[in-house]
């Protein structure tokens, strides 16, 4: 049952949605993958302005909530960022550092558990399956579509559970 009286949210991806991830990718490119490296470089990635527009434009109407699969242990710098380009205030729903299930399934039990209390307005994510699944489910998705994909992230999202 969700609350009517209380603002919709907006949820949003980050790396390739908000966050342009293609200057570390090349840490995934390699054998064996250097995570450590691939998640100390996220601080410089550069914004994406249609992602930014978007949560902007949505924070008018919903309240905000990120939701990523990177890795606990990467709080502080992912809130840094969030400030530093002056994006909206909002919860920010990580992996634990040792869960490797897939994206699409650690995003949509976040996803299921937000909507048992609050409309959930719009999902916003680059990975397709991500997207798909929550589509299946019943939710509003919105394809970010604006970063070439890579490959390399793809695997790391769905079969290694990395981000």
């Amino acid at each position: 049952m969700t609350d009517s009286n209380e603002r919709p949210i907006a949820v949003f991806d980050l790396d390739n949605t908000l966050a342009d991830t293609a200057h570390r990718q090349h840490f995934l490119e390699r054998r064996p993958r250097d995570w450590d490296a691939f998640f100390a470089a996220a601080p410089q990635d550069p914004p994406i302005e249609e992602g930014i527009a978007l949560v902007r434009e949505s924070a008018e109407e919903c309240e905000i909530r990120y939701l990523t699969g990177r890795p606990e242990r990467c709080r502080r710098d992912t809130l840094d960022w969030l400030a530093a380009h002056g994006l909206p205030d909002g919860p920010v729903y990580m992996r634990r550092d040792n869960d490797r299930r897939p994206a699409r399934r650690t995003k949509l039990e976040i996803l299921r558990r937000l909507a048992r209390t609050r409309e959930i307005r719009v999902l916003v994510d680059d990975d397709e399956l991500v997207c798909e699944d929550a589509e299946r489910a019943g939710f509003t998705v919105v394809r970010a579509r604006w970063t070439a994909p890579s490959a390399a992230l793809k695997a790391a999202q769905e079969r290694e559970g990395r981000t």
